[in-house]
């Protein structure tokens, strides 16, 4: 039986809403306008006022490079200290799972079996036997 040549990767699929500030007013339809012109990037129309919902790979886009990328166009994000935080939980969860996707992988049991054999054989224990091979044979 054949092996399949290794596939891409499964998409993580991520939707997000991106809150905006009160002042300017009418940079919503702005901002949404310059989102769809991302390559890979789905815009989807939210029912809270000042709020854009994006979908995205995580493999393509992150929404710390897409808010970013608003802001240097001008656009003014929600500043309140709960949407700072939120911004920057989900930064970080995607910043970890996109570190994770290059870590490699390898089997954990056995490493940690491993590292405690090793300590096991070099930590002076009671199961050591300090009579020499010789008389342990004699009979």
């Amino acid at each position: 039986m054949k092996r399949a040549a290794a596939a891409a990767p499964p998409p993580i699929r991520k939707q997000r809403s991106i809150l905006f500030a009160k002042f300017p007013p009418g940079q919503v339809p702005e901002a949404s306008a310059f989102l769809t012109t991302i390559d890979k990037l789905e815009v989807e129309p939210r029912d809270q006022p000042r709020t854009v919902g994006v979908a995205y790979d995580l493999h393509h886009h992150c929404l710390q490079e897409i808010d970013h990328a608003l802001e240097e166009r001008g656009y003014h994000l929600d500043n309140t200290l709960l949407s700072k935080m939120l911004r920057a939980l989900v930064y970080y969860v995607e910043e970890t799972q996109l570190h994770n996707l290059d870590a490699p992988r390898r089997p954990l049991k056995r490493s940690q079996s491993e590292a405690y054999t090793h300590a096991w054989e070099r930590h002076p224990h009671g199961d050591h036997d300090d009579t020499p091979p010789e008389w342990r044979e004699y009979k």
